[in-house]
């Protein structure tokens, strides 16, 4: 299915970048996983080793993306798998600088990437760039205005830059889970706690949690040739909750 395709998946190390990973590698697409921690070179080799196939890079996005241009000359999907803690507060209580970081690590991070590469899809006239974000935005959620705004604010770019892109053959979409199996926002010791996991799987519908592998599936869905006439479309992920 990705035979051939260069993908390029940002922040691999948190939320959907393993299970991403494992799948492309998987369908013989020639992966570039980006991750901060990667600049270790001990870090980067145990991913390479644990996803074979895989080409960990760090760096600034337009760094990582003339890098991996340079080495493939194109790159067929970006996937802008950014995770940012999803920090609670009341309105009045929240901190300015960490609404700041919160848009940073999830618009702004999303936006620099896209802009980096759109210039060399539109001269190959095709591509797919998919943000990863939430649906969180759908409903709101309570003392997460800062997490839920900055999330929003991505699905909106998603929307935006389909339109702007599609005439050049370009698929702009945004996969918006909740509720679904990730060390980023539930790890192993939420789960394990029978109380607490009541709670969260009592309000969606399938009840259960989703999993990283079916996460993976609907990425490489978006990331194949099978969704080239879906484009700016927000695609839930949460089990009926959205």
């Amino acid at each position: 299915m990705m035979k051939n395709k260069v993908v390029l998946i940002t922040d691999a190390l948190h939320f959907f970048g393993k299970p991403a990973s494992r799948k492309f590698t998987g369908e013989g697409a020639t992966l570039y996983a980006e991750d901060a921690a990667f600049a270790d070179a001990t870090v980067a080799a145990d991913y390479e080793k644990e996803f074979p196939g895989t080409k960990a890079v760090f760096g600034e996005p337009e760094e990582v993306v003339e890098k991996v241009l340079k080495t493939e000359g194109r790159i067929d999907v970006m996937i802008n798998n950014d995770a940012f803690p999803a920090l609670k507060a009341k309105l009045e209580e929240a901190s300015i600088d960490d609404f700041r970081n919160t848009i940073e690590g999830l618009m702004v991070r999303g936006f620099r990437y896209a802009k980096a590469v759109t210039p060399s899809m539109k001269a190959a006239k095709k591509g797919k760039i998919i943000f990863i974000s939430s649906a969180a935005p759908k409903h709101g959620i309570p003392n997460y205005s800062m997490y839920v705004a900055a999330r929003g604010g991505t699905n909106a770019l998603a929307h935006t830059l389909a339109k702007e892109l599609g005439p050049f053959n370009i698929q702009v979409n945004a996969l918006a889970p909740n509720f679904v199996e990730s060390p980023t926002y539930f790890p192993k010791e939420l789960i394990e706690n029978e109380a607490a996991f009541a709670k969260i799987t009592k309000q969606i519908p399938l009840r259960r949690l989703g999993r990283q592998e079916e996460a993976g599936d609907y990425l490489l869905f978006l990331a194949s040739g099978k969704s080239d006439y879906i484009t700016g479309q927000v695609l839930y992920f949460a089990g009926g909750w959205a």
